[in-house]
């Protein structure tokens, strides 16, 4: 039962104050957007922070409810991921990870890389350019504005890693870190 204490201390050595790990669903998702949000409000956190930090984790959680590679049960779990807000005295950390197919890497790293590129001003140009070009949803419901669009509200760039598991599949992490200070401004 050790385990227990070590993951308590890895979460507060690491401002975790909240952490969800299994199959995510929408009713899931109005869950844990529920307990952050209640967490927030215990902190007396500015409604700003709270509306950014409140509009990346839909975005975040949407992401891995809508592309997350299935696989079958033998192989990895079933739709298992992770999610992960953490708190410290300047920022917030949304974390989440994911397994992916190894041949969706390239593109998703491409993407991913474009969007840190821009500044504010690029990630709003290419947010408008997105929706004027876009042809509708993806096959999987989105319109790929989900990255752009936390980035933008968190003005940082965006964190990410590819961890192979196998052959086939990787762990994708997403980490958006916003700050908790009124400067930038925001959108």
């Amino acid at each position: 039962m050790k385990y227990i204490y070590d993951l308590h201390k890895t979460m507060i050595a690491q401002n975790l104050i909240l952490v969800y790990e299994g199959e995510f669903t929408q009713e899931i998702t109005k869950s844990v957007l529920a307990m952050a949000e209640r967490n927030m409000d215990s902190f007396g956190e500015q409604s700003t922070v709270k509306r950014k930090v409140f509009n990346i984790m839909v975005e975040s959680l949407q992401n891995i409810c809508k592309h997350s590679d299935s696989f079958q049960q033998e192989i990895y779990g079933k739709n298992n991921a992770i999610f992960m807000i953490g708190k410290s005295d300047d920022a917030y950390l949304i974390t989440s990870g994911n397994p992916i197919l190894l041949d969706r890497i390239s593109d998703l790293e491409a993407k991913l890389k474009f969007i840190n590129t821009l500044d504010k001003n690029g990630l709003k140009m290419h947010y408008k350019d997105i929706i004027k070009n876009s042809t509708g949803l993806s096959s999987k419901g989105g319109a790929g504005l989900g990255f752009v669009d936390m980035a933008r509200k968190s003005e940082n760039p965006l964190v990410f890693d590819f961890e192979p598991i196998n052959n086939d599949i990787a762990f994708f992490s997403l980490k958006v870190v916003i700050s908790r200070s009124q400067e930038g401004g925001g959108e």
